[in-house]
């Protein structure tokens, strides 16, 4: 038995952790009902993160303003925080769920330390990953595969737990899977999650759409939340500041709604810029009947897309069973500072989504917003929003949302 304040890192741990987080990926009840009735794990989580000892090491590194390191098994340990999380365990009158909610805000707000995505998210076919990830043994079968960072789980229990201790902003927050919405669970849930581990693992990538993301799972009408820290805060940040120097509570706002656009086609768009959601620059989008036309510079041929409603199916493929190339997304919204327009890509590897956002009067800027969609049928897209006047090889202005379909 490895307990929740005398073990740190170990190999033991590790494997343990990885197990649990086997377990919740294919879950039809049975699994996360063992997990919390026999083993405990949902309090020995909480004790993790947030006790003074917990193995976490969270709160003795911040409190000795110093920055927690970013490892696998942290990883696992936050991902199997947030499919376990119920919202109605912490209230505002209790202390731990305070200290709770320092730990995540910081490791949701601090971009410089806690990265959303490992490949580099500014790369739509990242180049080969060294080292390559160390097999896990499951029920005596190895499996190769790289759950991802913390950010993500930790973004979304984030903006949980500030909407529960605020008594509610008036908009939808992050529902977690062990939600009462939520408690009819189906191994479907998780199909992508599992294929984009399987993804993350591998040494080569390549521009071929894998089964992380489900075409069409981002159309409809969605909204959320997003975070920011003041600017002058988060520079001083960058230049070396200390973890508490993220103490302003985020001030939340309604976000995005759009819908989803994918493609047959046989060539599709090149990689571009990063900072505008991977298009290549000076390429002009359409709206067509049936979906997008899209123009690429320096090439002759013009690109189809076709509606994700039209084309919907099964990871990677249509209703007709063509494999689906690439996937754009488009749409409209409105925010606190006004209305916006939406055009982003998916990364291919991993189901890595980026959205450009741009404000319809003009004053407001470009920005982007770049994470993944966590879970199929109750999904989740959460991640990081950031300026796009800084090079994307550079540290650059960046806070924190979610957003789920509208309920």
């Amino acid at each position: 038995m490895v307990g929740p304040t005398d073990s740190r890192d170990s190999p033991l741990l590790h494997d343990l952790l990885f197990h649990a987080y086997f377990m919740m990926l294919e879950n039809e009840g049975k699994n996360e009902q063992q997990l919390r009735d026999y083993a405990g794990i949902d309090l020995w989580l909480r004790d993790f993160w947030f006790h003074e000892q917990g193995a976490s090491r969270a709160v003795q590194t911040l409190h000795a303003e110093e920055w927690l390191p970013d490892t696998e098994t942290r990883s696992l340990a936050m991902w199997l925080f947030w499919f376990l999380m119920r919202s109605g365990d912490y209230s505002k009158d209790n202390q731990e769920s305070w200290h709770a909610l320092d730990t995540l805000k910081v490791l949701a707000l601090a971009a410089h330390k806690y990265k959303l995505t490992d490949p580099a998210w500014d790369h739509f076919v990242p180049g080969p990953r060294f080292p390559q990830s160390t097999p896990v043994e499951y029920y005596s079968e190895r499996w190769l595969l790289a759950p991802p960072p913390l950010a993500i789980p930790a973004i979304l229990s984030f903006l949980t737990l500030v909407n529960k201790l605020a008594e509610g902003v008036g908009y939808s927050t992050p529902l977690p899977p062990s939600h009462p919405l939520t408690s009819t669970p189906k191994v479907v849930e998780w199909e992508c999650e599992w294929d984009r581990c399987r993804s993350l693992a591998q040494a080569e990538y390549d521009n071929i759409l894998t089964e992380s993301f489900r075409p069409g799972s981002i159309e409809g009408v969605w909204e959320g939340l997003f975070t920011y820290t003041e600017f002058t805060a988060y520079a001083a940040l960058l230049a070396g500041g200390q973890p508490s120097i993220i103490q302003r509570t985020p001030d939340p706002s309604r976000s995005d709604s759009g819908i989803e656009l994918d493609s047959d086609c046989v060539e599709p768009l090149s990689a571009g810029d990063p900072l505008r959601s991977y298009f290549p620059t000076g390429t002009q989008i359409r709206e067509s009947r049936d979906g997008l036309e899209v123009q690429e510079p320096n090439r002759k041929d013009i690109i189809h897309y076709q509606r994700a409603s039209v084309a919907s199916g099964m990871c990677g493929f249509d209703s007709r069973g063509v494999s689906v190339q690439d996937i754009i997304i488009t749409g409209e919204g409105h925010s606190a500072w006004g209305q916006f327009n939406l055009v982003g890509r998916v990364r291919p590897c991993d189901g890595f989504v980026s959205l450009s956002k741009e404000y319809v009067d003009g004053d407001r800027g470009k920005w982007l917003y770049r994470g993944y969609l966590v879970g199929n049928v109750k999904a989740n897209l959460a991640g990081r929003w950031r300026d796009t006047l800084t090079p994307a090889d550079t540290q650059g202005y960046e806070g924190c949302f979610a957003m789920s379909r509208r309920r």
